[in-house]
């Protein structure tokens, strides 16, 4: 099977492009809804996050101002997630999957869990139209240009995109 890790900066795309996907009866794992997921699931998850940040669980947030609590909550939540990434991998019988991280390219922890990588992306103040968080999460964002298989430009509707998706699925 091939896995294609989706990732690009927050207001890139990734999101449109995911649900697309999914939309084609294509699987679809989104890393940021599991790790929401595993928070409730993970009996005591919370109290440890809360435990080991020194932080109320309510106040998880301060993580993208905060890169000593970042690196502390990745610490206990990653191997949490790659594990259900790899059982999510291991349910599937299909020849593609997709991987949907804005930071798994980024965070050495995911390598080996993804074969290729399509970055979506928009100019800047497109991103910032989209997701008002954009300027300041995306700084935390990085995507190494070497890593990166192919780039789809996210710039006008919905539709455009879907067409150059079309494109892409027909490539692979």
């Amino acid at each position: 099977m091939t896995t294609v890790l989706v990732t690009g900066p927050i207001g890139g795309g990734k999101s449109t492009a995911c649900k697309y996907f999914a939309s084609l009866g294509l699987p679809v794992y989104d890393c940021d809804s599991r790790c929401k997921a595993l928070y409730t699931g993970v009996p005591g998850l919370k109290a440890r996050i809360e435990q080991e940040l020194g932080i109320p669980f309510a106040e998880i947030g301060r993580i993208f101002s905060d890169s000593a609590l970042r690196e502390k909550l990745e610490a206990i939540v990653y191997p949490l997630l790659l594990q259900d990434l790899t059982a999510w991998k291991s349910s599937l019988d299909g020849p593609l999957a997709f991987v949907e991280s804005a930071i798994a390219l980024d965070k050495p922890a995911f390598d080996g869990t993804y074969d290729e990588v399509l970055l979506i992306t928009a100019p800047a103040a497109t991103r910032a139209l989209r997701n008002p968080e954009a300027p300041v999460r995306g700084a935390l964002q990085h995507f190494p240009r070497n890593r990166i298989n192919r780039t789809i430009r996210n710039d006008s509707t919905p539709e455009s995109l879907y067409k150059k998706l079309d494109k892409y699925l027909k490539t692979i």
